[in-house]
């Protein structure tokens, strides 16, 4: 492919090899072994992306990417690669930065409401199966209907609690709820918030709008979510993505095939994704990867192997980055033969030889041309990046955080009056809040329950495009009504 103006440059074989920007929502593909240069590729597209104005959101998931945030250049290996590829004018360059973390540990905490993630969601983290998940559903619902409010884990512990206590109150208008389908869900609770995944949710939630800035060069912010320890729970980190991935597609406008993407997201360890999902899940996150791209944002997924992702959502993926396959085993083998027929071919490529032949650094790439058909694949050494190789230290990364525009925002937790609050005080005054059907009348006055109804409705209005995509495209795999 050759180069084009404000086309990236990635790669390099006999000629550069370059994504274009206006093709870059039209989603990708790194792939390859542990160890064969795809940390250094995210990099490379991060920063590439970043220089043009592009937010990126990225997933740190080894704790290897912190180092964009300061210039490189010293690190032997890099220079041996821009020598290699006789790249002239390459010059060292640190890129705006802001670190996310669920823990609130190194990075700013980084939080969803419990009503915003939706029971389905949520049931999947709680590892509920398909009755139990029905019974967390109804439990959304009264509380919805009652004006609680979801918001952290310690409401929704609470509203389990008070439906279980009350369970042959809400037959006859909601459905049967067993009390053992109440008691694996309030266990798995217990067992989400001891691996601290009660972190996860509160306020204040994550405005998204806060992931799509840009610094005072027009540069796009590189926004990275400190994942190593939340790596520990791969449901949760892969739920977590793909919730961030459905809202985005809720929130933003359409858009169609900008010049430049609205914001590039790499889902790293994406076969995490797809593992133990219902086939009717499947098939709606493939509908989410297909319709999000007219809101400009272009997901790459990041995994070893092709094969983890399924043909629906692989066949989607028009810019590629393969690095080296290993071919040990005969499903090894038919592995690469797969992802070698993957390629639009060239006839001075053995694709499949060549997946299994490729040195670190170096990878099979294909990219979308301008009329939006894949490139022939091209055997190519990737440039490398102009940020540290190195992370940063402790107090590089503190640094960062206090400096970063959103220092002290997120870091102040609100607890305001909610589910927990409204059910423990009736519960200490021994009287019961009214629910339909249960032919008791409202204890509060009725101002006090229209106010908190209208800053449920607030809440649900707030986010209102946000569910409907979960009533729409993703109907009731993700959530009810909500």
């Amino acid at each position: 492919m050759t180069r084009e103006k404000d086309s990236l440059l990635v790669a390099r074989a006999k000629d550069d090899i370059v994504l274009l920007p206006g093709m870059a929502n039209r989603h990708g593909l790194v792939a390859g072994a542990t160890g064969t240069g795809k940390t250094v590729t995210l990099r490379v597209l991060a920063e590439q992306f970043s220089r043009i104005g592009v937010p990126v959101f990225m997933a740190d998931v080894k704790g290897d990417l912190s180092g964009i945030a300061l210039a490189g250049g010293e690190n032997p290996k890099v220079k041996e690669r821009i020598q290699e590829l006789g790249l002239s004018g390459f010059s060292p360059e640190a890129f705006p930065v802001v670190f996310w973390d669920v823990f609130g540990q190194s990075g700013h905490p980084l939080r969803a409401t419990v009503s915003e993630m939706g029971p389905l969601l949520l049931g999947r983290i709680l590892n509920l199966n398909e009755i139990q998940g029905g019974v967390l559903t109804l439990i959304f619902k009264i509380a919805d209907d009652n004006g609680l409010l979801l918001l952290d884990l310690k409401d929704l512990r609470m509203m389990v609690k008070h439906v279980g206590d009350n369970a042959a109150q809400f037959t006859t208008e909601y459905g049967n709820i067993s009390a053992a389908s109440v008691g694996a869900i309030q266990r798995n609770l217990l067992s989400l918030e001891e691996q601290g995944g009660d972190m996860l949710f509160g306020e204040p939630a994550l405005n998204l709008r806060d992931l799509l800035q840009t610094d005072s060069n027009g540069r796009g912010v590189v926004n990275i979510l400190t994942a190593d320890r939340l790596m520990k729970s791969p449901k949760l980190y892969a739920t977590l993505l793909l919730w961030m991935l459905s809202e985005l597609f809720e929130q933003l406008p359409e858009v169609g095939d900008p010049p430049n993407p609205t914001l590039v997201f790499f889902f790293d360890e994406a076969h995490l994704l797809f593992e133990d999902v219902p086939k009717a899940l499947e098939d709606k996150i493939e509908q989410v990867v297909r319709l999000i791209r007219s809101k400009g944002v272009g997901v790459y997924f990041v995994t070893q192997n092709p094969l983890d992702l399924p043909e629906t959502v692989l066949g989607q993926l028009g810019n590629r980055v393969q690095h080296a396959l290993r071919a040990f085993t005969p499903r090894d083998q038919r592995a690469v033969k797969a992802a070698a027929e993957t390629f639009r071919p060239n006839p001075d490529v053995d694709v499949a030889a060549a997946i299994t032949e490729l040195r670190v650094g170096e990878g099979l790439v294909s990219f979308l041309d301008k009329k939006g058909a894949p490139g022939m694949v091209e055997r190519a050494l990737i440039c490398p990046p102009r940020s540290r190789l190195e992370p940063l230290s402790p107090e590089e990364r503190a640094q960062v955080i206090a400096a970063s525009p959103l220092a002290g925002h997120y870091e102040r937790a609100i607890d305001r009056e909610s589910a927990y609050e409204r059910l423990k005080g009736k519960a200490e005054e021994g009287q019961k809040v009214e629910t339909p059907g249960a032919g008791q009348e409202y204890i509060e006055g009725g101002k006090k329950i229209l106010q908190a109804m209208a800053k449920s409705a607030a809440h649900a209005i707030g986010s209102q495009i946000g569910r409907q995509i979960i009533r729409g495209v993703l109907g009731s795999i993700f959530g009810g009504k909500r």
